[in-house]
């Protein structure tokens, strides 16, 4: 079958053909206006979000975005395991929480409620300077106590070792040599 189709479509992509053989059927599919209107949709969906304004960071006084600032480089990112903090991450979440931590600050909350809030939500673990209380008091402690236990350990090492023996009179003589006698008789050089 060539030329054109019996029923009046000009266009062959919109044929479809039904059946096997020569004697097959052609018949048209014609599209719905779904199907006109969804490329065009598509398109304005596409341009609608690249032109939809983003809400830039409010822009804050020079003392509390330093306080910002602070306190962002004292929260780890969760996501991140190289222990980063959300100042210099990249990650959404760090940058959901750098938001969260600005607006604290503009609501006039202070540090130890924005870390307590942060710490309640992900656990101490995303403070990078974690409170020295309870069970972290053991972490701050331990190298304290290891430093003391070994400096105790050698110590008593030492203690139990005794004092170093005096070096004898007679093993710091030199050995007597002749030759080195005659060089002193001969060149006035005192010696023994």
């Amino acid at each position: 079958m060539t030329g054109r189709v019996s029923n009046g479509a000009s266009d062959p992509s919109l044929l479809v053909r039904e059946g096997r053989g020569e004697h097959a059927v052609r018949r048209q599919i014609r599209p719905t206006r779904l199907s006109r209107l969804l490329p065009a949709a598509l398109c304005l969906l596409s341009f609608a979000h690249a032109a939809a304004p983003t809400t830039p960071p409010a822009t804050l006084p020079p003392a509390q975005e330093q306080r910002a600032v602070a306190i962002q480089k004292n929260l780890r990112c969760p996501l991140c395991d190289t222990g980063e903090s959300i100042a210099e991450s990249r990650s959404d979440i760090s940058i959901k929480m750098r938001e969260s931590v600005r607006e604290q600050v503009v609501d006039g909350r202070s540090d130890s409620e924005i870390y307590t809030f942060f710490s309640v939500r992900y656990g101490n673990f995303v403070l990078l300077d974690p409170p020295k209380t309870g069970r972290n008091l053991l972490l701050w402690g331990a190298p304290l106590l290891a430093l003391g236990g070994g400096g105790a350990a050698l110590w008593a090492f030492l203690r139990r070792r005794g004092p170093a023996p005096a070096p004898d009179a007679a093993q710091d003589a030199e050995p007597y040599d002749s030759y080195l006698d005659q060089v002193r008789r001969d060149t006035g050089g005192g010696g023994a």
